[in-house]
């Protein structure tokens, strides 16, 4: 259990091939002014002595609303050229979780799989029965179109103009965060709009429960990043926590052989984890990840890079 006076928040705005050379200061100075907002919104619920489940939706809806980030507005568009979102969020304490998929209307995501973890019998709710969900829980709805952006539009219509398009670089760039409030517990929620291109009603690993989401006060709480279908035949969020449960690994250690496990498996991308003593990690095998932390005993740390600290 951590020290009462203790927290800590841990977000990420997704992995990839992401370095100086093809990130223009703009785009830079954008994302971080952005991660710098989540960690304040979800740093204020946690200094507050409020609970982690509420810092990391937090957190989450200010990455949901910037179009930096492909999550809400300035999501990755389907092939078809429209946006479907998925969410996911957990507490620790009992292990109670909501999840999304294939949302078009719920401007938060997030808010819709907390709505879906408190109000419902369930634990993750899909297309049209989770949009009449939210219309019945009051959850803010926009146009679809108001998701989309320029910058999507031009990603989807370079994908489609190579003859390989499912084998390019998708950009992963989920966002999510993690944290431990005062009381020890823990919590984490992971929002998306999936890869670019993606078909057929494709889901990834953000709204499953035990691999691009999980928390548990008796080891982790994770939100993933990456090629989806790897981390969910990995089941990263639940290994990570089952290492440091069963074999008493260290957080930085269990995040880094399961992030090793989905590269050999063929897959790339990262996780941010926090325990119950109050750590936080970040373990990614790409280029970099926009990611960044705050706890009560620092100052905040941004940063986008894979030589950064």
């Amino acid at each position: 259990m951590t020290d009462q006076r203790h927290w800590t928040l841990v977000i990420h705005g997704g992995s990839g091939i992401i370095e100086r050379s093809t990130l223009s200061a703009e785009a830079d100075a954008a994302a971080r002014a952005a991660l710098a907002r989540a960690l304040d919104a979800g740093g204020a619920v946690l200094t507050g002595g409020g609970a982690a489940i509420d810092a990391v939706q937090a957190a989450i809806e200010v990455l949901e609303d910037d179009p930096a980030f492909n999550a809400g507005h300035g999501a990755a568009l389907t092939f078809e050229g429209g946006v479907e979102l998925d969410a996911a969020i957990m507490e620790g304490t009992g292990r109670r979780a909501g999840a999304v998929a294939g949302v078009t209307t719920a401007r938060h995501p997030v808010a819709l799989a907390r709505a879906v973890m408190e109000h419902s019998p369930h634990v993750l709710l899909a297309g049209a029965g989770a949009e009449r969900f939210a219309a019945e829980q009051g959850v803010e709805p926009v146009d679809n179109d108001w998701f989309v952006i320029p910058a999507r539009r031009h990603q989807l219509e370079s994908m489609k103009a190579d003859d390989d398009w499912f084998d390019v670089d998708m950009k992963y760039g989920t966002v999510g965060a993690v944290a431990c409030d005062m009381a020890g517990h823990v919590a984490a929620a992971t929002s998306t709009g999936g890869v670019t291109g993606k078909r057929w009603g494709r889901v990834g690993d953000s709204p499953l429960i035990g691999a691009g989401t999980y928390a548990d006060d008796r080891s982790v709480a994770v939100s993933a990043t990456g090629s989806g279908e790897f981390f969910i035949r990995e089941s990263v969020g639940h290994e990570i926590g089952a290492r440091v449960r069963m074999l008493g690994e260290s957080l930085q250690q269990a995040a880094d052989t399961v992030i090793a496990s989905v590269k050999a498996l063929g897959g790339t991308g990262g996780v941010i984890v926090t325990g119950p003593g109050g750590e936080a990690v970040w373990s990614f095998a790409t280029p970099g990840m926009y990611r960044g932390s705050i706890t009560s005993a620092g100052e905040p740390v941004v940063a986008i890079y894979g030589d950064e600290a």
